[in-house]
């Protein structure tokens, strides 16, 4: 007779393969529009494979110039308008989202990890597989994975990851504190990474538009969608001062109102001086932690982790953009942390999947409703918003209680008294299989977060 665990792995990809076709159904079937950026992606490698003109080369793109790497290889396919290109486009992601999943089974806690990953991407929808942050969000989970073990190639990846979307950068800080050999075994594979990206784009005559993706944003307004947008987006359910506009030059609707530019205008100085903030707070966990961050590697990938997904989300709540697919960032650091058995990620990992269930719900369900401003729909998407800032709130608060060692057990042995399941328990750490509870933290100990 097969044991029952036997099966618990094939149903993970079970779950994976409807996760991913139930995803491709919407973004191509039923709302065919909502992967309208893939059409942006195949145009400009088109131009620049075809007709030789190329983003950041040859005119200022409002992305890094790595981004046009996964644009290329998505046109395997061909990139004839009205071929194959969207759905060779999910098929890359996908793959990328299989080497996740499998490196997520490999740990302790990696059929919750990996169930609760499938779960993410299926409740955030097209949003997340049909765009750049769906590409690196697993690259973002590999290079987490790997954080400790092998601290140089996750620098590495991390930054490259960077170079096609800005977010998956909020990690080298945390790994830098980290980091034993910060110099050696962060920064310069770091820096190695972007001497090669600006060096190449120098060399092919782009050098004056090589950071024309920070620049590009300046002048953009709040886009509905965005957190800072929220108190507009509500105040127009009753003023006619509140305009909700199409940008056709970025393709997103943007607001309008007394008050809004100026939001927009502080959002990138703001945004700035929020990651510093955080950095110093950073900082401060890791010297009062001490040398017990280098005896406990639970709690120096505990640190880690948690410290990028705190900086994801000040990316995330700080952005005037706030485009429904920036969502996808939120789930590399939770599917590692969940991986890792790394305790009071519970709370968190309910929240992310439920913010991403809603930004589906607004984007693509009820766009339409959102845009022509009527009340339910608005207060969905202002509702998921607010749902992000207490994510923030409850990750600074647990990153400023980083615990020791003796906490975790204490707590987790409580939970087990109490009977807990596969959910989450009081304190928010979610719980494995029964027997993979045992010796979880010895097992991120001695093998690392690699």
């Amino acid at each position: 007779m097969v044991p029952p665990q036997a099966w618990r792995t094939p149903l993970v990809w079970l779950a994976f393969l409807l996760a991913h076709a139930w995803v491709a159904r919407v973004g191509l079937v039923v709302w065919d529009w909502t992967l309208g950026d893939l059409g942006l992606y195949r145009w400009w490698a088109y131009m620049a494979f075809v007709d030789g003109n190329w983003p950041v080369l040859d005119y200022e793109w409002v992305y890094p110039a790595g981004a046009i790497v996964p644009m290329l290889v998505a046109g395997f396919a061909g990139l004839a308008d009205g071929g194959q290109y969207p759905l060779a486009w999910l098929a890359l992601v996908s793959v990328l989202n299989a080497v996740a999943v499998a490196l997520l089974l490999r740990r302790p806690h990696g059929r919750v990890a990996a169930l609760w990953f499938v779960a993410f991407i299926a409740l955030l929808g097209p949003a997340g597989l049909g765009r750049l942050d769906g590409f690196v969000a697993p690259l973002t989970v590999v290079a987490l994975l790997v954080a400790l073990s092998r601290p140089r190639l996750s620098a590495a990846l991390l930054t490259a990851s960077a170079w096609v979307k800005v977010a998956p950068g909020a990690a080298v800080l945390p790994l830098v504190l980290a980091a034993r050999r910060p110099v050696r075994d962060v920064v310069v594979p770091a820096l190695a990474v972007c001497v090669v990206v600006v060096g190449t784009v120098v060399a092919l005559g782009g050098g004056a538009n090589v950071l024309s993706f920070v620049t590009a944003q300046g002048q953009r307004d709040l886009q509905i969608e965005s957190i800072l947008a929220t108190p507009f987006m509500v105040a127009g359910l009753w003023s006619t001062q509140v305009v909700r506009g199409y940008d056709d030059k970025i393709f997103t609707f943007e607001i309008t109102a007394p008050g809004a530019r100026a939001v927009a205008d502080a959002a990138t100085p703001a945004l700035l001086v929020a990651v510093l903030a955080v950095t110093v707070l950073l900082w401060r966990v890791r010297r009062r932690a001490g040398e017990q961050l280098w005896t406990d590697t639970a709690m120096r990938a505990d640190f880690v982790v948690r410290g990028a997904f705190v900086l994801t989300l000040v990316l995330l709540v700080m952005n005037k953009v706030g485009s429904p697919q920036f969502v996808a960032w939120l789930a590399p650091a939770v599917a590692v942390a969940l991986a890792l058995g790394l305790p009071r990620w519970g709370v968190t990992a309910w929240g992310v999947l439920a913010v991403a269930g809603a930004t589906q719900l607004a984007y693509p369900w009820m766009y339409d409703n959102i845009v022509d401003g009527v009340p339910g729909p608005t207060f969905l998407l202002a509702g998921r918003n607010l749902a992000v800032v207490a994510l923030l709130v409850v990750a600074v608060r647990q990153l400023v209680r980083l615990p020791a060692p003796e906490e975790d057990a204490g707590a987790d042995e409580g939970a087990s008294a109490a009977g807990e399941g596969p959910a989450a328990d009081g304190s928010g750490a979610v719980r494995g299989e029964p027997g993979e509870q045992v010796g979880a933290r010895a097992a991120v100990v001695d093998g690392g977060v690699g």
